[in-house]
């Protein structure tokens, strides 16, 4: 409405869509080695995905760059009454994982997502190289990462800070 377009909601949204679809088939914009840092962290952490992003380009992602099998769990915010940055995203896939949200730790690359990551009571890891570090992403959240190493060693050292079992620890 507030810039004139004719299309419902869902067909600007199915139309969005479509073209990140077709866009992800030539060029899947990942960040060079997160394939091999997915794998790792999946050998010691059951992973999930609890994304703002549509199921098909949730699904797509993981399919093209050969990780799905790396997660347990994947959650699009389709599936849930309101998205980030309230909880729900989060909390319902803590509940699919069938852990408590006090043994999930998330990797986050937006304030909307560690805003809603620390509403659910879950740890926060914030992540993204590209933000400088004077980000209010870095501001909003303790624990950072700025490169792929970095994250590893987060992951580690924040489920090491708080009394968690193998078989609880949880990545989101």
């Amino acid at each position: 409405d507030e810039v004139g377009l004719p299309q419902a909601p869902e067909e600007i949204s199915d139309e969005v869509v479509r073209r990140m679809l077709d866009r992800y088939r030539v060029d899947l914009p990942l960040i060079d080695g997160a394939v091999a840092v997915v794998r790792e962290l999946a050998r010691s952490f059951p992973l999930a995905v609890a994304s703002s992003s549509n199921r098909p380009l949730i699904d797509a992602v993981l399919d093209t760059a050969g990780i799905a099998d790396c997660f347990a769990v994947t959650v699009s915010s389709e599936e849930v009454a309101r998205g980030k940055p309230a909880p729900d995203v989060f909390l319902l896939a803590a509940n699919r994982l069938t852990v408590p949200v006090l043994d999930c730790i998330v990797i986050e690359d937006s304030l909307l997502g560690i805003e809603a990551a620390k509403a659910a009571g879950m740890r926060v890891i914030g992540f993204d190289p590209q933000l400088p570090a004077a980000s209010p992403l870095w501001a909003a959240e303790g624990a950072v990462a700025r490169s792929l190493d970095e994250l590893v060693r987060e992951a580690d050292v924040v489920s090491l800070h708080t009394p968690l079992t193998k078989e609880t620890r949880q990545m989101i």
